[in-house]
C-alpha cells in the first residue's frame, strides 16, 4: 500500500504496474484530471495546495480501504502546485481477486480522499478571475 501527496507529475500507469498481482483478477485505476472548462467557464489551470497532515491522512484512509474491502493491494497520489488541463491531479489504483470489489473500493477510495484529505483548490479561468473550491 502506498498513500502519498506529491509535487511531481503523477503517472496512473506506474501506480497501476505497482499494484498488479498475479493472483489478483481484478485491477482497477482512477485517473482524475484537470478539464479545460467548469460551470460554463474555460479553465485556465489550478493551482492545489494540501495542509501538512495530508499524507498521513491519506495513509489512513488507505488502510481503511485496503481493510473494507479486502485487498490486495493499493496506491493513491494527489498532485499539488500548478497543474495544466490534462494533467493528472488524483490518482489511484488497487488490486483484488474480484472486480466488485476492486470498483467499490477505487470509489471509495477517492471519495473518501476528496472529503476528508485537507487538500485545497484554486481555480483560474481563462479570464484571469479565479475561484476557490470546496474551501472554508
Amino acid at each position: 500500500m502506498t498513500a502519498d501527496v506529491t509535487d511531481r507529475p503523477i503517472d496512473a500507469e506506474a501506480l497501476a504496474r505497482l499494484v498488479a498481482r498475479d493472483h489478483a483478477g481484478a485491477l482497477v485505476t482512477f485517473a482524475g484530471v484537470v478539464r479545460d472548462h467548469d460551470h460554463g467557464s474555460s479553465v485556465d489551470h489550478l493551482e492545489y495546495s494540501a495542509h501538512p497532515s495530508a499524507a498521513a491522512l491519506m495513509r489512513q484512509i488507505a488502510e481503511e480501504v485496503v481493510a473494507d474491502f479486502g485487498l490486495d493491494a493499493l496506491a493513491v497520489t494527489h498532485r499539488v502546485g500548478r497543474l495544466e488541463v490534462g494533467d493528472c491531479a488524483l490518482a489511484a489504483a488497487v488490486s483484488s481477486a474480484h472486480r466488485a470489489e476492486a470498483f467499490a473500493a477505487t470509489a471509495a477510495l477517492v471519495d473518501r480522499v476528496k472529503q476528508r484529505v485537507p487538500v485545497w483548490k484554486r481555480q483560474v479561468f481563462a479570464d484571469g478571475t479565479s475561484q476557490w473550491v470546496n474551501s472554508p
